[in-house]
């Protein structure tokens, strides 16, 4: 306009090259790991022979670098671009944005270190302990911060859409992970949960579903409300249907978490719940599928030439066939075949390569060319990029849903007796063993990928010149003339703490719903008067055994089915858990459910078992444990985790602190003598003797009700 004066200002690029480069080097080692893990599915010797590197060890590595660290920081390279160029304003603060940086990247550092050495949770995508998660909460609120700051300091009148999905991203994750994440310290490196058993579970999966959709789903739907028309230089299809996608999408995904938990010892009320706005959310997220693929009108020539436009094209196509399964899982007749199999695996892989990876390298091969001032190094090895990829996505994933319809069935066949017809679960896994081939094969190939686009990018940066600092003009923000009849929505958009305080409502009414009457309402959890305290040589196995990983092959929740009380026993109850901290029903049954396994076998077993799992179950695809036979346990913390967990409300009698390690050395003892009778020599003092110890208590206490209620 003539006479406007326009501001000078430039934009940071160092901060989202180095969030950039970041993404491509975690995520280079979040594959190899996930590589190495499907790997020991099908060659348990991968392990390496040390606990370190077993699957059960390895897998929250895993799926922490891939989603915090990979699609974590391409969140983050995504944001700082985009944000900035839609303000019209740098970043609120530089400091600000490199302490987010150099923080994120100390919290995946600190992930790498202590997860292979068992300090964890055991909470899905929380495995991390209280001082990370403290420090999780700090650099997450200073990006938050950062982006606030912007928003107020703005040139631009309204707020796009992008920013709509990444104001509502960084309130939601703040809020999940607050809450999940409560737990009262034991040492610098343990902690108990403030939940238990059957809490637990819903606060979880409250968290572990919306963790999914407010980190691997909204912040990326923000950056491909930016990114694709930028790519395909067209305007989004429709403002209105953005509108509705994002207000519907906050409020629904929230409620949806307890589909995780349908058939289970969960409150029925709290299953429904989950199952009916999960089926819901199938509206808001194929609305944001449509937006994004209809914005490619008149532009799909382009997508035939360029790999960008391939990448993004696929990554929305997957991106509606995850939202179209999760719906499809959360149904209960459905659920009943599909939960515990790999169907569950190929689901989260179809998001997770699909929409997340190939979205993020779209993303790169986009901002490396413009913050370099050069083409794409070479587009032909970009779509070499683009086509292996997707053959290693559907060398992962059909596999998977073979594995899953095999399981499935397998479990659940019984013969014309009325038995069984696969009794041993050994014989489903030995049957399955070829689909985890392949799909490590197609884990390889998208590994493989992933190396040409390293390549690509260093090359990329090499022909060109860095931009560190991109210099643009605006005029400042007027103040706002109220215009008569002007549209409710456009009105908020000038209103970004309103806004926010708008998106925390609608996020918050659905999780208060579930979660306060299950914690305040006794009825929600009913007692069993049978199921006592672990004692303290079982509590210390049961924190070995989380230490392992054993729930991310073995869950403890039999269901109640026929085929799953003929096979492992009476179904679980939600009073067996109630000093359960943290609840260990877990995702995926790679072997068979534990949770009726005390008594099942005599302590000799377990040992054997454990040294050399092929002597006791030929065929058995599970890693030897041979260290914990020589491995002395310290007892030491013993004490203060009874405190602990006496001020979390576990009944151990005043002053067992005390007395606990000469509890544990008698039951202990006993263990070993009962070993010594059947020819093994072990120390009691042993992590074999604890773990057996909590091994032979699961599922006993209604064992007893059972007997003293014939």
């Amino acid at each position: 306009m003539p006479g406007t004066t326009l501001e000078q200002f430039s934009y940071d690029n160092k901060i989202v090259k180095y969030f950039g480069v970041a993404t491509i080097a975690w995520g280079i080692v979040g594959m190899l790991v996930g590589v190495l893990a499907a790997t020991q599915l099908f060659l348990p010797e991968a392990n390496l022979g040390n606990p370190y590197t077993t699957f059960g060890r390895i897998r929250p590595l895993h799926t922490n670098a891939v989603i915090f660290a990979f699609v974590g920081n391409a969140i983050f390279a995504g944001i700082y671009y985009s944000m900035p160029r839609l303000l019209k304003t740098p970043m609120w603060s530089k400091a600000l944005s490199w302490f987010h940086f150099w923080g994120w990247q100390l919290i995946i550092l600190l992930a790498a270190i202590t997860l292979p050495l068992g300090l964890t949770t055991s909470k899905e995508y929380a495995e991390l302990e209280w001082p990370i998660d403290i420090l999780i909460a700090v650099v997450w609120v200073a990006f938050g911060a950062n982006m606030i700051g912007a928003l107020i300091k703005r040139r631009e009148k309204h707020m796009y859409v992008a920013i709509w999905f990444y104001l509502a991203s960084f309130v939601t994750v703040a809020v999940l992970h607050i809450f999940n994440s409560l737990a009262l310290p034991v040492s610098l490196f343990k902690s108990y949960s403030a939940y238990a058993g059957v809490q637990d579970a819903l606060v979880q999966w409250w968290y572990g579903h919306n963790a999914v959709a407010f980190f691997l789903t909204t912040p990326f739907l923000g950056l491909m409300y930016y990114y694709l028309p930028k790519a395909a230089n067209r305007p989004v299809y429709s403002y209105k249907l953005s509108i509705v996608h994002f207000w519907s999408l906050i409020f629904l995904y929230i409620w949806a978490g307890p589909h995780h938990l349908l058939y289970t010892a969960l409150p029925e009320w709290a299953q429904v719940l989950g199952t009916v706005f999960s089926v819901m959310l199938l509206a808001p997220s194929w609305g944001g599928m449509v937006n994004g693929l209809l914005t490619l009108r008149g532009a799909w020539d382009k997508v035939r030439v360029d790999p960008v436009l391939k990448f993004m094209v696929v990554a929305v196509t997957a991106y509606g066939m995850s939202t179209f399964e999760g719906p499809l899982l959360s149904l209960k007749n459905v659920n009943a075949i599909a939960h515990y199999t790999d169907w569950i695996v190929a689901h989260v892989h179809i998001g997770g390569l699909g929409w997340n990876g190939f979205f993020t390298f779209a993303m790169l091969y986009w901002l490396w060319p413009k913050m370099w001032k050069t083409n794409l190094y070479s587009t032909k090895l970009a779509t070499t990029h683009f086509w292996m990829g997707t053959i290693g996505i559907i060398f992962y994933a059909l596999p998977m849903y073979v594995a899953a319809l095999t399981q499935s069935l397998m479990w659940k066949e019984f013969t014309e007796a009325g038995r069984l017809a696969y009794p041993n679960f050994l014989e489903t896994v030995i049957q399955i063993k070829p689909m985890y081939m392949l799909r490590a094969f197609g884990g390889v190939l998208y590994l493989a990928g992933a190396f040409l686009l390293v390549y690509n990018m260093v090359k990329t940066a090499q022909q060109g010149s860095f931009m560190a600092e991109e210099a643009d003009e605006a005029p400042a923000l007027k103040p706002h003339v109220k215009v008569a009849g002007e549209y409710w929505h456009r009105a908020w958009e000038r209103k970004p703490v309103f806004f926010t305080i708008l998106a925390t409502i609608a996020i918050l009414i659905g999780g208060a719903i579930e979660i306060i009457p299950t914690i305040l309402v006794k009825s929600n959890v009913p007692t069993i008067s049978s199921v006592m305290p672990y004692t303290p040589l079982e509590l210390q196995g049961r924190d070995l055994y989380i230490s392992h990983g054993c729930v991310g092959c073995h869950s403890q929740m039999i269901r109640p089915f026929r085929s799953e009380t003929e096979r492992y026993g009476e179904y679980s109850k939600a009073g067996e858990f109630v000093y359960d901290r943290p609840f260990l029903w877990g995702s995926k049954r790679t072997g068979p459910d534990l949770h009726r396994e005390g008594g099942k076998y005599p302590d000799s077993w377990h040992y054997l078992h454990m040294v050399d799992p092929t002597s006791m179950s030929p065929g058995s695809l599970m890693p030897p444990y041979p260290w914990l036979a020589t491995n002395i346990m310290d007892h030491s913390d013993l004490p203060a985790k009874i405190r602990t967990l006496q001020k979390l409300g576990v009944p151990y009698p005043e002053g067992f602190d005390e007395q606990a390690n000469a509890d544990l050395t008698l039951q202990a003892n006993k263990i070993a003598a009962n070993l010594k009778s059947a020819g093994v020599e072990v120390m009691p003092e042993s992590e074999m003797v604890a773990l057996i110890a909590y091994l032979q208590r699961l599922g006993t206490d209604i064992k007893k009700t059972t007997a003293s209620n014939p």
